[in-house]
This record gives C-alpha cells, sequence and structure tokens, in this order.
C-alpha cells in the first residue's frame, strides 16, 4: 500500500516563509556572500532548518525570488479587493518598485542561479502580466482606467521607472509612477 503523503506542519511552514523573506532581503543588501547560516540565524532558525528546506545556495536563492515575485503578483488581487481599481493600482505599482529594486540587489544572487542551469525567471512574465491584466481589467470596468492600456505597455514602462530607481531618488520614482498613473486615468 502506497504511503500517504505526510502534511507539512504549520511551523515548518512558517519557518520556510521567514527564510526566504530573510533570504531576499539578505542577498539584496548584501550580495552572495552572506553566509547561509547568518541567513538562518537572522530568520531565527538552525542552519539544518535552511538547509532542510534548500539544499544548496542556488535552491534558496531561487525560491526567494519566485517567492517574492509570488507576493508581489498576488497582492494585486488583495489591493482590488480593498480598494477602487486606480487607487489599488497606484499601490500595486509602488510594490511592485519595492520589488523590483530587491530583484536588481539580487542581480548578482540571481546570476549565480542561472549560471548553475535553473531559469529563475521562467514564470515571471506570465505572472506579472496577469497582475496587471487584473488591475486593468478592473479599472476599465469601473471606468477609473483606459481600456485601451495594455499590461505590457504598463510592465514595460514600470520597468523603465525600476531601472531609474537605482540611479536617482524613491521620490523621483513616486513622481514618475505619478505620471504614469495619470496617462492611464480615464477622461
Amino acid at each position: 500500500m502506497p504511503a500517504t503523503p505526510r502534511r507539512t506542519r504549520s511551523d515548518a511552514l512558517q519557518n520556510r516563509e521567514r527564510l526566504l523573506e530573510v533570504a531576499v532581503q539578505v542577498f539584496a543588501q548584501q550580495g552572495l556572500d552572506t553566509a547561509p547560516a547568518a541567513i538562518a540565524k537572522q530568520a531565527g532558525v538552525g542552519v539544518g532548518t535552511l538547509y532542510r528546506h534548500f539544499p544548496t545556495r542556488e535552491a534558496l536563492i531561487d525560491a526567494a525570488y519566485r517567492h517574492r515575485l509570488t507576493r508581489v503578483c498576488e497582492e494585486a488581487a488583495d489591493l482590488l479587493t480593498r480598494h477602487p481599481a486606480a487607487e489599488a493600482t497606484r499601490m500595486w505599482m509602488e510594490h511592485f518598485i519595492d520589488y523590483a529594486t530587491a530583484k536588481s540587489g539580487m542581480s548578482e544572487a540571481l546570476n549565480a542561479v542561472i549560471a548553475s542551469g535553473v531559469d529563475p525567471y521562467a514564470d515571471s512574465r506570465a505572472l506579472l502580466t496577469d497582475a496587471v491584466a487584473a488591475l486593468l481589467d478592473a479599472g476599465a470596468r469601473d471606468g477609473s482606467l483606459r481600456s485601451d492600456v495594455t499590461s505590457d505597455d504598463v510592465l514595460l514602462l514600470m520597468g523603465g521607472i525600476a531601472y531609474s530607481v537605482q540611479h536617482s531618488t524613491a521620490e523621483q520614482a513616486r513622481r514618475l509612477v505619478d505620471l504614469l498613473m495619470d496617462a492611464m486615468t480615464a477622461r
């Protein structure tokens, strides 16, 4: 008789979640030089717990990046349940800028993952396109956003804004998001 798969304990899921959150921050701020033991300590778990979830540094980096991306994309639907479409879109753009800034800080770490033969970006475009489409569709339905703006338009412009943050200030990024929202607002 085949064994029934065991459910992951809630504390193990919480440990994994903490490890991923800390890993994103650490790799974004310190790059690849951080020892896995330091990440485990900052997350409040033992190094054995880290390696049980992520047997290699590349597995941790890949999982941390995908976790952050998934959370940013899920935030679109969550914001739409609590705010009008245009406001939710504006708020999501700020979350996207934070995500893109962290991703930029993780570029060295992500390049190491790619060198190991894993593509951490495999699902990125589809997840982001779906999130933006949900925001745009809601805005078109309620009349707050133009209906002729596409997800690709928004992602391309948001990528430019995120890139500019590396060479300017967060205040300027907010102004650029304001300009984009003004262009997307239905007249």
